[in-house]
């Protein structure tokens, strides 16, 4: 996806919504929003915590060009954790399930994500409102650091990479274990009551 430099945050926003069928306000209003996790749908309370962090995400998605698709969803989570989600909780704890998840299928692509992410800023530190939304998308980019090249990493950054892949690893591994829990509970009352 690629955005013009010279539109408004809010323009290059709403052409992102248009062009992944988002409505024309992001769904933040949903009470329930549906996730799509390779095949298995899965719903669940679109919080205000969710819709606090999904804001500066959205932008996110129109200043790195990261797709929506599972891919990208993978390469946004691991440069979001390497920039850092600050008090955005429900940000870390999806970021962190999309990057393990990322992991496990694109290793180089989450890896060099993380690695532009160690290098620029992104927006959890911004105050969101209309002086945000005002900005160009040229002007925002290099606010944050995305028009210089990413350096090669370093060991620092290696270790740093490791680290918090770890912790990714491990919230993916807990998110499918409490997404699959009650479907093992279903099947073992199912089989219990066929015996």
């Amino acid at each position: 996806m690629s955005h013009e430099a010279t539109l408004t945050l809010r323009q290059a926003r709403e052409r992102y919504f248009e062009e992944n069928g988002f409505g024309t306000g992001g769904n933040y209003d949903e009470r329930w929003v549906r996730v799509d996790v390779g095949p298995v749908p899965m719903w669940f309370p679109n919080s205000a915590e969710r819709v606090r962090a999904l804001r500066f995400h959205d932008l996110h998605h129109v200043l790195t060009g990261y797709r929506t698709d599972f891919p990208g969803e993978c390469e946004i989570s691991a440069w979001e954790v390497a920039g850092g989600c600050t008090n955005h909780w429900v940000a870390w704890l999806l970021n962190f399930s999309a990057m393990g998840a990322g992991l496990f299928f694109m290793p180089r692509r989450v890896a060099k994500a993380f690695q532009r992410g160690l290098h620029t800023r992104n927006l959890y530190r911004a105050e969101y409102g209309e002086a945000l939304l005002g900005q160009t998308v040229e002007e925002m980019q290099r606010a944050l650091g995305m028009d210089k090249p990413v350096p090669a990493p370093t060991w620092k950054d290696r270790w740093t990479f490791v680290g918090w892949s770890l912790a990714a690893l491990l919230t993916s591994a807990l998110a499918v274990a409490l997404s699959l829990t009650p479907l093992a509970l279903v099947a073992w009352a199912l089989a219990n009551l066929l015996h």
